[in-house]
């Protein structure tokens, strides 16, 4: 019996207990992180963060928003990029796990140009901030369509340069090749949460719904490896 991929998965991932800590939740950022690594995920996040960068001016600083940040993996490859580059960024990443959030300061002890915050994007200190882009990767697919056009709505109105989303392709090809993969990963956790993520994963008919339901942006969705789509949000 194929799995069904028709309508995302309303089942919870594990990692959405906010109060989760430990040596498993450990290892399953470090892992989570290594497989975005090696299925070219960085790239599409980094490559759509380039282009919104053609309009800035290099001399001036640019602040960043990570929503969902994790260990900091990309927010570091962010940083590793500004600093080939020459971009000045002022970079915070946001993350409502107390324990993810102190690990990825300590991961990130050599980058002076991130800071992290242990914050809810729902709650209402979340609107104070200020940000010029905000990327988010693999963090769409936490919330519910209703939850999703509200943030985006809120999101569009406070951005000054656009947003970089990548998130996964939900697809039958893809959760039975995530299933293969899980054949060599030990972690119990990176194996259920995997498999939940792709199923609460987009059709890309899905993205465009929610890209025509946003004022004053201009969108392009594109498919990348593996089984991801990027989302490009200027603001016009």
């Amino acid at each position: 019996m194929f799995v069904n991929t028709t309508y995302r998965s309303t089942e919870e991932e594990t990692m959405d207990d906010f109060s989760m800590e430990g040596e498993m939740l450990q290892n399953t950022l470090d892992q989570i992180a290594a497989i975005n690594k090696r299925l070219g995920g960085n790239k599409a996040t980094i490559n759509g963060l380039h282009t919104l960068l053609q309009t800035k001016a290099k001399g001036s600083t640019i602040f960043l928003i990570d929503l969902g940040c994790g260990s900091g993996d990309m927010l570091r490859a962010v940083a590793d990029y500004g600093r080939e580059n020459n971009y000045i960024f002022k970079l915070t990443g946001i993350d409502a796990n107390e324990f993810t959030v102190n690990y990825a300061r300590d991961l990130s002890a050599d980058y002076p140009e991130i800071n992290y915050l242990k914050m809810d994007v729902r709650a209402a200190e979340f609107a104070e901030l200020q940000f010029d882009i905000v990327i988010a990767t693999l963090f769409l697919h936490h919330f519910k369509n209703e939850e999703i056009e509200k943030m985006l709505g809120a999101l569009t109105k406070k951005v000054k340069t656009g947003i970089v989303i990548n998130d996964l392709h939900r697809s039958r090809t893809a959760y039975y090749l995530f299933k293969f993969i899980s054949i060599f990963i030990s972690n119990p956790m990176v194996k259920k949460d995997g498999a939940i993520s792709v199923l609460r994963g987009f059709k890309k008919s899905e993205l465009i719904t929610l890209d025509k339901k946003l004022q004053d942006t201009a969108g392009s969705i594109r498919w990348k490896w593996a089984f991801r789509y990027q989302w490009i949000i200027k603001k016009i």
